[in-house]
């Protein structure tokens, strides 16, 4: 099959292209950056999710479309933005792909639609999105599913992941990861806070053993064997926050620091960075809001995926050991080629 890949230059596509080839797929690819040194060669249409033209010409010939771009960053990006690309461009790839006859695709939205919901957050919680980011996601899971009401023929997997991390990531992780590196990080908080994770390898793959390309779809029903189906994607089992950064260090070969500090007095010392970035507008790493964030718990419940049979590869700590070693050979030298719209 022939797949087209929008945000195809970012980082979780980076996994997709060669997992996508390894299986006997084609990749095609839209993003607004170029396909970033190493990756293997794939056809590459440089526009906007938003432009119908420039998606008709990247989808044409294909037979599914993978639908990774999107606004997503947590900083610099307005609420319009935020609903124009991922609720907007949405809409779009829906009128791409009924031009051409394409029913079936893969959008990656985010557990950032649970918002403000209680524990434990499943796929048959009610969305509370709190955030821009989360509202307009689900704003375009619905634009998909009214896409996949209008014909039984179409059929939408939808993926929730929560934070995907591993090499050649350049956000969260690697951001904690760089700080505890450089001896300059202070453990805040108790740590016993929950923080679900994603290891991209992982996600990558229960993607596509429940999309199952080429063959009927893992989810659906007799009558219909595709439609509309939702999945959170998390690591099992969770760690906490103290755990990721214990991880961190031993994989740093280095002990754990014991000495921790409150979170009320981190985040006293912590509002002159925040003054200096309204100032500036500069998005500098030591913010108050980075740090409630650490200290926040970020729990969500993947069950539904290990009930369809996916086993994951790569246990969490793995992970984080990979990233590690990755981070400790070349990431530390490297920065971001470009600023892509792919999550």
């Amino acid at each position: 099959m022939r797949i087209c890949v929008t945000g195809g230059s970012g980082f979780i596509a980076s996994y997709f292209h060669p997992a996508l080839r390894a299986a006997g797929h084609e990749t095609r690819t839209i993003d607004l950056a170029p396909l970033p040194p190493g990756l293997p060669a794939s056809h590459l249409t440089l526009g906007d999710i938003r432009d119908r033209a420039k998606l008709v010409e990247a989808m044409d010939g294909c037979d599914a479309v993978l639908h990774l771009a999107a606004a997503h960053h947590d900083f610099g990006i307005t609420r319009d933005e935020y609903f124009s690309v991922n609720e907007g461009g949405a809409q779009t790839i829906c009128e791409a792909m009924d031009a051409l006859g394409i029913t079936n695709v893969c959008f990656y939205s985010s557990v950032a639609v649970y918002g403000d919901a209680p524990e434990p957050r499943t796929e048959a919680t009610v969305p509370m999105p709190s955030s821009p980011y989360g509202q307009s996601k689900l704003a375009a899971e619905k634009v998909f599913q009214k896409w996949c009401r209008a014909d039984a023929r179409r059929n939408c997997l939808v993926i929730r992941p929560t934070v995907t991390f591993g090499p050649r990531n350049f956000a969260n992780m690697y951001s904690l990861i760089r700080q505890i590196h450089s001896g300059r990080f202070l453990r805040i908080g108790s740590g016993r806070n929950i923080k679900s994770l994603s290891y991209v390898e992982n996600i990558v793959a229960a993607t596509l053993y429940l999309w199952n390309l080429g063959a009927t779809p893992r989810f659906g029903t007799a009558d219909r064997p595709g439609g509309f189906e939702v999945y959170n994607y998390i690591d099992k089992p969770d760690l906490s926050s103290a755990e990721v950064i214990s991880q961190c260090y031993v994989s740093m070969g280095r002990r754990p620091p014991r000495l921790r500090m409150p979170l009320w007095l981190a985040v006293v010392l912590g509002l002159p960075f925040d003054a200096a970035i309204k100032l500036t507008g500069k998005n500098l790493p030591i913010s108050t809001a980075r740090m409630r964030k650490l200290c926040t718990q970020t729990k969500f419940e993947a069950q539904k995926v290990r009930d369809a049979g996916f086993v994951a590869a790569v246990p969490l700590a793995e992970g984080i050991d990979r990233m590690v070693k990755w981070y400790l050979g070349e990431g530390q030298y490297q920065k971001p080629l470009h600023a892509t719209g792919g999550e």
